[in-house]
């Protein structure tokens, strides 16, 4: 059976329904509060879905200057396997020097260390002692972009 007067778009018009389509759900999702991850890595996703009250959450630890010389034995006891022992990412682990990571709060790391990401791999450590967690989160904070410096500043 043939269709008779039945046209295909032209790429112009399917362009451009595409483009109304993406500016739409931008919209709508801007308008809603709801992130955009068009660029993102996927692996960073869990960072954005940190409840506001956890996220605004202040670092107890972070004027310590103990925190990160523990909170670095603590990682490589506990977070390196994955991680990578430069925190660049390893076997199962992303990099916890990623932008992703390092513009994250202090509140949002220390509930993702402490409610995990499963889906993903990522353990719940919340059995580990909380300051022990601020620890580790106070180390990370201290981490750098690999590219920009190869060692994170005193946690050596």
């Amino acid at each position: 059976m043939k269709l008779t007067g039945f046209r295909r778009p032209a790429a112009s018009t399917v362009a451009a329904a595409f483009a109304l389509f993406l500016c739409a759900t931008v919209a709508l999702t801007q308008n809603q509060n709801i992130p955009v991850s068009l660029s993102r890595n996927p692996v960073y996703d869990a960072l954005e879905n940190v409840p506001l009250k956890a996220r605004s959450r202040p670092n107890p630890l972070a004027d310590d200057p103990d925190a990160p010389v523990a909170g670095k034995k603590l990682f490589e006891d506990h977070c390196a396997e994955c991680h990578g022992d430069e925190a660049v990412g390893g076997r199962k682990g992303p990099s916890l020097r990623a932008e992703e990571v390092q513009q994250s709060t202090p509140g949002a790391l220390f509930w993702i260390l402490t409610n995990g990401v499963v889906r993903h791999g990522m353990p719940v450590w919340s059995k580990l002692p909380e300051p022990q967690r601020w620890q580790i989160v106070t180390f990370l904070k201290t981490l750098r972009n690999a590219r920009n410096e190869s060692a994170p500043p005193g946690a050596q």
